[in-house]
Order: C-alpha cells, then sequence, then structure tokens
C-alpha cells in the first residue's frame, strides 16, 4: 500500500543555518533583577532586543536552578520582552533541566562554554593611530554586500567583507572583522569569547558591535566616528573605540 510519503510532494523542507540568537549569561538567580536589565535594554533599542530569541546560560551560576526557579526565570525575560528559545550547552544536568521545561539545549554555545572553562587572556589596546593590519589568509572572505536581513558568520576564523554592511544586517566570527565599507548593520567579533579579536571598518555607522560579548548599541553615532574609518577593541571589559 502506498503511503503519503511515496504519492505526495512534500510539504515542508528542515533545514539547519546559522540564525541571530542573543546569549544571556546569568550572573545570579534573580528573576525580578533579570527582568528589570532586560526590559531596560528592550526600551533603549526596541528594534535590536525587542522579542530577540534567546538562550539562557546557566553555567556561571553557583548552582543549576531548579525547575520552579528555571520557569520564574523564562517567564522573567518573556515579560521584558525578548524570547526564550532554549538553555546553552551545559552539564548533563542543563540537559535533564532543559528536557523538563520542554526546551533544546543550544549547541551553538557549546564551545563557548567551554572556552570559559579556561582564564582568557586579556588583550593589550592597539595604537589608535595606526593598527597592525593581521595576516587574513585563513579569513572568510565575502565579496558582496551584505543586505538587510542578512547574516555572514565565519566561523573558527576571522570575516573579511569587502562591500558595505546594511542596516539591519549581522556579520559576526570568532576571529576579527574587517569592512572595507559601510558598516551600518552589526558586527559580533570574537563570538566564542576571544578578547583579542578586533573590528574595523573604513565608514563607521554601525548599530552594533560587539567583542566576545560586550557590546555596544548606537541610536546615533557620535559625530567624531560617524563616517569614518574606526577600529573597536577590548581594554579589560571595556569596550574601547577610536578612529583610525
Amino acid at each position: 500500500m502506498a503511503t503519503r510519503a511515496d504519492s505526495l510532494e512534500p510539504i515542508c523542507d528542515l533545514r539547519f543555518g546559522q540564525v541571530g540568537i542573543a546569549n544571556l549569561r546569568l550572573l545570579q538567580n534573580d528573576p525580578t533583577g533579570v527582568e528589570a536589565e532586560l526590559a531596560h535594554k528592550v526600551e533603549s533599542a526596541p528594534a535590536l532586543f525587542a522579542r530577540t530569541a534567546l538562550v539562557l546560560d546557566l553555567s556561571h551560576l553557583d548552582t543549576l536552578p531548579d525547575d520552579t526557579q528555571a520557569r520564574a526565570l523564562l517567564d522573567a525575560v518573556l515579560s521584558a520582552g525578548m524570547l526564550p528559545v532554549g538553555l546553552a550547552y551545559g552539564t548533563s544536568a542543563t540537559g535533564e533541566l532543559a528536557s523538563r521545561l520542554g526546551l533544546p539545549v543550544i549547541a551553538k554555545f557549546r564551545a563557548a562554554y567551554e572556552h570559559d572553562t579556561r582564564p582568557a587572556p586579556r588583550a593589550p589596546a592597539p595604537a589608535a593611530a595606526a593598527p597592525t593590519v593581521p595576516t587574513t589568509t585563513t579569513s572568510l572572505h565575502h565579496a558582496q554586500p551584505v543586505r538587510s536581513g542578512q547574516q555572514v558568520y565565519a566561523q573558527g576564523r576571522g570575516l573579511v567583507v569587502a562591500a558595505a554592511v546594511a542596516a539591519g544586517a549581522e556579520v559576526i566570527a570568532d576571529g576579527s572583522i574587517h569592512v572595507y565599507g559601510r558598516l551600518s548593520g552589526r558586527a559580533l567579533a570574537g563570538a566564542l569569547g576571544n578578547e583579542q579579536a578586533r573590528i574595523y571598518c573604513t565608514d563607521f555607522r554601525a548599530q552594533l558591535v560587539s567583542i566576545a560579548g560586550h557590546y555596544r548599541v548606537f541610536e546615533e553615532v557620535p559625530a567624531d566616528l560617524d563616517g569614518h574609518a574606526v577600529q573597536c577593541w577590548l581594554d579589560g571589559d571595556k569596550l574601547m573605540l577610536a578612529r583610525l
């Protein structure tokens, strides 16, 4: 007897790809505090944060929340205006908690979790006037414009974009990012925690820049940076920006 699969065209096409998911690293088991902090971020930049898909990283808490506490944290994220979609990779207990909550464990953040178990080197601040240009032979080279709604991810390496990055577009790299054109969207370097990563662009008009999870949102780009060649780097926990 013929089955439906034998006689009809498929009605869906399941694929895996890179998607923009925020990673919320919880440092305290405090639902009220989490809701307040996230609500402030959503209010300050709703175009970037409202209804953002978000993964909860519980690996930095002293103890793993129980089911009731975890549900309270999920409710806090929802109340703030973001959408929790899973738990970040952690221990087997994290996987069991995710199963009881009916959520997936997102493997995308596995490498970031394992990286954080080792001390990260502090990145020295580069000279503001003439930074050293790093070797890009192993970088991903992207020659086409990155249009609004598109994402380019350089996994395990740097990214060189020889075109513009539009508002609403996103470029991500585990290493450094070079944009030889207008950067109007989001740029996230050091995506797996590399604090030595840098961001360089020749025309800075970004909505957001991030290095190793330290980010800055721009409702309006400061006049001294707007339209200029700019570099971004980390000085300790502070995200620095300067004209080239």
